[in-house]
C-alpha cells in the first residue's frame, strides 16, 4: 500500500512538552508544573460578556479579518501600552490564538529555501512552521551568562544572504528572559542593515517585572515596515481556551495572510471576538492584579532556588523559571523522567525548546503558590538525595 502521509510532517517531532503532561495524567498524586497556563479564571467580565453575545444570538461569522469593534480597541491598546500605530482596517488580523499567526505569517512570506533565525531556548512552534512554510530554520544559541538574551554578534555570526525572517521570542517561553530597550538597539541596526524582517512573539509582553516595562522593537523608527507583530489574550488575560490571538503587520502581508486564514479558518472564534472585547477595553486592572501575584511566586522560586545552591538566573518575564541542574550530570530528560517517578513532580526538559536547553529544566509559576511551596519541598528532596 502507498504511504499516505507527508514525509515532512512525519520527519517533524512533537511537542517535548506535552510528553509530559500526558503522563502525569495518569499519576492522581502528581504535581504539573510543566504547563504554561494561568491557574487564574478569566475575568467575570469578560465571561459575562461572552454569555451576553450567546444570548443575543451572535453565532455568525464574523468578516475574515474580524470585529471591527475589536480590532479598533486593539489599536487603541497597543498606542496607549506600546506607543504602537496600527491601521485596525488595514494592518491588523484576528486569529486562533497567537499560534494561528506565527504560521499564517511564515507561510505568507517564506519561499522555499529562505532561512529563519531562532534564538533558542524558544517556543516549541517556530521550528515546525518554518519547515512546514517550506523555510529553513537557523538556531542561534543563546547562553545563560548573558541571561538568555540575544546578542548582536550572536545574530550577526547567523546572518547569510539566504536569512529572511528573525524571530523575536521575548519575554521568552522557556527562559523568562526579557529584552531591554538597551539590548534591542544594536539588533534592530542589524535587522535595517541587512534588510530582514522581524517576527516578534510579544504574548507575554503584559507579563514584564522590570522597572522598564515591556518594549516593543516595533516601536523602533523604521521598523514598523519590517515587523510582524503577534499577540494575544491567552497569557495576559487568562483565556487561552478562547483561542484567539491578533497578528499587526505592513497591509500587504496583512492581506495575503488573510488570503490563508480565509481559506483555513475563516475567522477566529465569534464568541470570544465578542469577550474580547471587553478584555481589552476594561481589564486593565485584572492583568495588573495577576501580574502581581505572577511576580510574587516568580520571587518566591528565585529565592528557593537561591537557598538550594542551585544556578539559576533572574527571569523577568513570562511566568517560567530555568533553573540549572548541569551539576547532576544527567540530562534534562533524565532529570525530569526521575523527578516525575521518583517525587511526582513534572518538569519539561530544556531540550524541548531546542538544544541550548540542556542543562536546564522549565518550570512554570501558572500555579498557585500553595501548589508551587508543596512540589518545591518534593524538588528539594530530590536535589539533596542526588548530592548525597
Amino acid at each position: 500500500m502507498r504511504n499516505p502521509l507527508n514525509k515532512t510532517i512525519t520527519s517533524i517531532k512533537p511537542s517535548g512538552i506535552r510528553k509530559f503532561f500526558d503522563i502525569v495524567a495518569e499519576m492522581p498524586d502528581a504535581i504539573s508544573l510543566g504547563v504554561g497556563e494561568p491557574d487564574f479564571d478569566t475575568p467575570w467580565k469578560v465571561r459575562d460578556e461572552a454569555i451576553y453575545s450567546l444570548e443575543r444570538g451572535r453565532t455568525f461569522y464574523t468578516s475574515n479579518s474580524g470585529l471591527k469593534e475589536l480590532r479598533i480597541e486593539i489599536a487603541d491598546f497597543l498606542e496607549r501600552h506600546y506607543g504602537l500605530h496600527y491601521n485596525p482596517l488595514t494592518e491588523m488580523l484576528m486569529t486562533v490564538g497567537g499560534s494561528e499567526g506565527i504560521d499564517v505569517a511564515l507561510r505568507a512570506m517564506l519561499d522555499p529555501g529562505d532561512e529563519v533565525l531562532i534564538p533558542q531556548p524558544s517556543y516549541v512552534s517556530y521550528e515546525p512552521c518554518t519547515i512546514l512554510a517550506g523555510g529553513v530554520p537557523v538556531a542561534i544559541n543563546l547562553k545563560e551568562e548573558n541571561e538568555f538574551r540575544l546578542k548582536p554578534e550572536e545574530l550577526e555570526a547567523a546572518i547569510t544572504d539566504k536569512t529572511k525572517i528573525l524571530i523575536m521570542p521575548f519575554p521568552n517561553n522557556p527562559t523568562g528572559a526579557v529584552m531591554e530597550k538597551a539590548d534591542l538597539e544594536p539588533i534592530v541596526e542589524l535587522v535595517k542593515k541587512y534588510d530582514l524582517f522581524v517576527l516578534t512573539d510579544e504574548i507575554y509582553g503584559e507579563l514584564t517585572y522590570t522597572g522598564e516595562g515591556h518594549v516593543s522593537i516595533a516601536s523602533f523608527p523604521g521598523m514598523k515596515e519590517r515587523t510582524i507583530y503577534i499577540n494575544g489574550f491567552s497569557k495576559s488575560h487568562a483565556m487561552t481556551g478562547w483561542r484567539l490571538g491578533y497578528v499587526c503587520a505592513p497591509a500587504e502581508i496583512v492581506q495575503q495572510m488573510t488570503k490563508i486564514h480565509q481559506f483555513a479558518i475563516m475567522c477566529a472564534p465569534t464568541t470570544s471576538q465578542y469577550a474580547a472585547v471587553t478584555a481589552i477595553r476594561d481589564c486593565d486592572e485584572d492583568v495588573a492584579n495577576m501580574r502581581e501575584e505572577y511576580n510574587d511566586r516568580r520571587r518566591y522560586l528565585v529565592n528557593r532556588f537561591k537557598k538550594m545552591g542551585i544556578k539559576c538566573f533572574e527571569p523577568y518575564g513570562a511566568f517560567y523559571i530555568f533553573p540549572s541542574i548541569a551539576e547532576f550530570g544527567m540530562s534534562s530528560e533524565e532529570f525530569c523522567t526521575r523527578l516525575l517517578k521518583e517525587k511526582e513532580v513534572a518538569v519539561v526538559p530544556g531540550t524541548a525548546f531546542g538544544e541550548s536547553g540542556e542543562g536546564n529544566v522549565r518550570i512554570s509559576y501558572a500555579y498557585s503558590l500553595e501548589a508551587l511551596k508543596k512540589a518545591m519541598d518534593r524538588i528539594e528532596e530530590f536535589i539533596k538525595e542526588l548530592r548525597k
